[in-house]
């Protein structure tokens, strides 16, 4: 069972690209001070472009990943991304750490929040 919230899927696929961009530029736009923080913001701005480009929906661009995964996907890196400075070793780092956790709990949010339909199954 997917979420139906107010906000529509093609919005959630648009801010998945734009936090993808942001992950990528954040380390030089917020001056992170731990490589580590700076490494895994890349990568994980790489990660969000490359899932929403291949997600099934009105956004995605290759339409591979059904909806569900994607879903699951999206929880588990809004888990992942509020823990990251924890389990990466930069919680020092306190732009690096707020970052995360604010784009972590905002990607929750967002998840929770949106209206997906379930675009892997023929209705009948």
């Amino acid at each position: 069972m997917l979420h139906k919230g107010p906000i529509p899927v093609a919005v959630h696929g648009i801010i998945e690209y734009l936090a993808g961009v942001l992950f990528i530029a954040a380390p030089y736009l917020f001056d992170f001070e731990a490589s580590r923080a700076t490494t895994l913001s890349i990568v994980v701005g790489v990660v969000i472009l490359v899932v929403a480009a291949v997600s099934k929906g009105p956004t995605g661009l290759i339409d591979e990943l059904p909806v569900s995964a994607h879903v699951l996907l999206d929880f588990v890196l809004a888990v992942f991304l509020i823990a990251a400075s924890f389990l990466f070793g930069f919680s020092e780092d306190g732009k690096a750490t707020a970052f995360f956790i604010v784009l972590g709990v905002a990607h929750l949010l967002i998840t929770i929040a949106t209206r997906f339909v379930r675009t892997d199954t023929v209705a009948t």
